[in-house]
């Protein structure tokens, strides 16, 4: 081998050393956009299930005070037109100690916007635990999808480097801008794609 081959065997390969590292570099930033996302989808997950299980509860609250409130509300009031002796009989009064510390007034049971638990209240927040919900459920789609484009890209970029393929390394970056920019849309907009 001539010294004039030899020197230009060493630039090629000083010039896939180099084609090499930038493609390594590439992976590096993919892998660590990758591990960003998959950690903020599962908090989206998370938070998710959190607002998904804060929603039933709000809603099995509501219905409780709404069978409550049906059961302790009086029967309407009838006429006195029954005969025999219960008709005669006088209606005993209550007790005082019972009445005040019994029974709370229809009204306590319907409603307690003091406390947020009124019917309106809980409807309200249970309502709004539902759309946290849904927020993040939506979310949490658009970051799965962006994690599988990086980690296609990832593939991608490490084939380049066994292949030599260039071409194979600028579809693997605009797979990431593509993650990036489904992950940008999922923060700002996650409804605008229906992903799930």
């Amino acid at each position: 081998m001539s010294a004039h081959e030899s020197m230009e065997h060493a630039e090629h390969a000083e010039h896939a050393s180099g084609s090499n590292r930038k493609i390594a570099l590439l992976i590096a930033v993919i892998a660590f956009v990758s591990c960003a996302i998959g950690d903020a989808g599962k908090g989206a997950q998370t938070e998710s299930i959190s607002k998904n299980v804060e929603a039933s509860n709000l809603w099995a609250f509501f219905q409780a005070k709404s069978i409550r409130r049906t059961v302790v509300r009086p029967p309407p009031s009838t006429p006195s037109s029954a005969s025999g002796p219960l008709a005669t009989r006088p209606a005993r009064p209550r007790c005082r100690s019972r009445s005040t510390t019994g029974r709370r007034p229809r009204r306590a049971i319907a409603r307690r916007p003091e406390t947020g638990e009124g019917s309106e209240q809980l409807s309200e927040r249970a309502k709004h635990a539902e759309h946290e919900r849904d927020e993040a459920t939506a979310k949490y789609h658009h970051f799965e999808l962006a994690s599988a484009a990086f980690q296609i890209g990832i593939v991608l970029a490490s084939a380049t480097i066994i292949t030599g393929m260039i071409v194979l390394a600028w579809v693997s970056g605009i797979l990431a801008l593509a993650g990036i920019a489904v992950t940008a849309l999922g923060i700002l907009s996650p409804h605008l794609l229906h992903l799930h």
